[in-house]
């Protein structure tokens, strides 16, 4: 759900990983038909110590890691 964890639901120098993604409507009054995840990027950011921004963030942490997995399967099956 866009932008779903706020201000209100991060302590003070928490570290923020953002695995969510979802587009917004072009309706929205800020970033209209834009990615963001389910973190409130703007609010958290001052409060977190680190975050992940979506897009960008962990996305290529995942396909490194896929990546690796299959060589890996590779290797094993031959």
């Amino acid at each position: 759900m866009p932008r779903l964890i706020t201000a209100h639901d991060v302590s003070e120098n928490t570290v923020v990983i953002d695995v969510g993604i979802n587009r917004l409507p072009e309706t929205d009054p800020v970033r209209p038909g834009k990615l963001c995840g389910d973190v409130d990027f703007d609010a958290v950011c001052g409060i977190a110590s680190h975050i992940t921004p979506v897009p960008g963030g962990v996305g290529p942490m995942t396909i490194a890691t896929l990546m690796e997995n299959t060589l890996s399967l590779y290797k094993h099956s031959v």
